[in-house]
């Protein structure tokens, strides 16, 4: 399970024109599913997600995790980061995890997010999305559970 995540100031994400889901200083994580992935990755990348160091301690260094600051957690499916890019000028969907299977995992990292943190927002699978950040850093990690 692929996590690309970004430190924000703030972030929301609407479906129709609607905001289904925003937070303010925290994380947004754009998660793709790949066919190996499974319950126990999703949840190895939840833990990765909320204990890793992004953010600044009074000496400026990224010595903070999720957790530690209080932020919130924007969760956006994002099948298109399970792309296979290596040859040509059009990607490859055939590296993604079957739209079903995806969704599952997808809802099950959702599922398991809100039982540890909060405040927890999310996208909506399958949807077309628009999303909004304010990028804090930039700070932009690849992380795979």
């Amino acid at each position: 399970m692929i996590g690309l995540l970004q430190r924000v100031s703030e972030a929301s994400v609407a479906v129709d024109g609607v905001v289904i889901g925003a937070i303010q200083r925290g994380l947004l994580v754009l998660v793709g599913v790949q066919p190996h992935d499974d319950e126990a990755r999703a949840e190895r990348l939840l833990a990765r997600l909320l204990g890793y160091r992004v953010f600044p301690d009074d000496a400026g260094k990224m010595n903070l995790s999720l957790r530690a600051v209080g932020g919130g957690l924007l969760l956006v499916p994002q099948f298109t980061l399970a792309a296979s890019t290596a040859k040509g000028t059009r990607a490859s969907f055939t590296s993604a995890a079957p739209p079903a299977m995806a969704a599952r995992l997808f809802h099950h990292l959702v599922a398991h997010a809100k039982d540890m943190h909060e405040p927890i927002a999310t996208g909506r699978f399958g949807a077309d999305m628009r999303v909004q950040l304010i990028n804090d850093g930039p700070v932009t990690f690849w992380l795979e559970g």
